[in-house]
């Protein structure tokens, strides 16, 4: 009852509000019922009637059965076109295979609504998009969605706790500290516990395999890189953790620690790389 009410999101007044409602409904069922009986057994009593035994009607032969029904088709016998057992000879071809007769039923009106209908819409709609252009075509309508989607995801970022994203991350000094928290935490195990490297690459030295900027280590953080065994951190980390972690990272350059794996992939250059979010250059995994 209570999951019921959560999801509904109503208060206790308005519970008991329906609630009374819903008794006025049967009390008002329930009084018409009785009104209507009590009228049948007063109008028995005003005006007793003898007793008659009940008389079956005789049977009756096909013919004048059918004469007693309704001639006049309803609703669905229309819909259909069906036509009357009787007048199953006026749809008989004149042609016939092995003593065969073939009845040339009519086509169903629905068929008929339908397949003129959609003639009539599919004009309609060449008009209106392809010959007036007073609507957008598939191709406006998916570009208006993407332009929607940016602006519905810079608003979510706006309204968020975190305004971090691949296109939206920056250098920021003061994420440093939490983001050496958050290495320590997860990345040890495959980059050494100063960057040097173990089983991932070397995150101390100016060369990367996936590049070097800030938006290239967020997104490869990120979205991982399963072929080369990095994992995606979305599901585990915050996009806050990620570009905490991303300014780490970055911070690490240079620093030159013992033991610390050759150098993977190439140089990068800040003034000169091309390691965009979009064209395929991102971090070193």
């Amino acid at each position: 009852m209570k999951i019921l009410i959560a999801s509904f999101n109503l208060s206790i007044t308005e519970i008991l509000i329906i609630a009374l409602l819903v008794f006025v409904v049967v009390l008002l069922f329930v009084t018409i019922v009785l009104f209507n009986a009590f009228k049948i057994t007063l109008k028995a009593q005003n005006n007793p009637q003898p007793y008659h035994k009940y008389d079956a009607p005789l049977p009756l032969a096909y013919e004048d059965w059918l004469k007693q029904k309704k001639s006049k088709p309803n609703i669905w016998t229309k819909l259909l076109s069906l036509k009357p057992i009787e007048k199953e000879e006026e749809l008989i071809i004149p042609h016939a295979y092995d003593g065969i007769h073939e009845l040339n039923n009519p086509v169903p009106t629905w068929f008929n609504v339908l397949f003129y209908g959609s003639i009539i819409f599919g004009l309609g709609y060449f008009y209106y998009y392809h010959v007036g252009e007073y609507g957008p075509k598939q191709d406006q309508e998916y570009e208006n969605e993407m332009v929607q989607a940016a602006t519905d995801k810079k608003i979510f970022l706006a309204k968020s706790g975190e305004k971090y994203d691949e296109s939206s991350v920056k250098l920021d000094q003061n994420l440093i500290v939490s983001g050496k928290q958050v290495f320590n935490t997860n990345c040890v195990a495959c980059h050494g516990e100063k960057g040097q490297g173990t089983v991932g690459p070397n995150l101390t030295d100016e060369f990367w395999l996936h590049g070097g900027s800030i938006a290239s280590i967020f997104k490869t953080i990120k979205y991982g890189v399963p072929a080369k065994g990095m994992v995606s951190w979305e599901k585990n980390l915050s996009a806050k953790n990620i570009a905490e972690l991303s300014n780490y990272i970055l911070s690490l350059n240079g620093t030159k620690p013992a033991n610390a794996k050759a150098p993977q992939g190439d140089v990068y250059k800040e003034e000169s790389a091309v390691d965009t979010i979009g064209n395929g250059n991102t971090t070193k995994q």
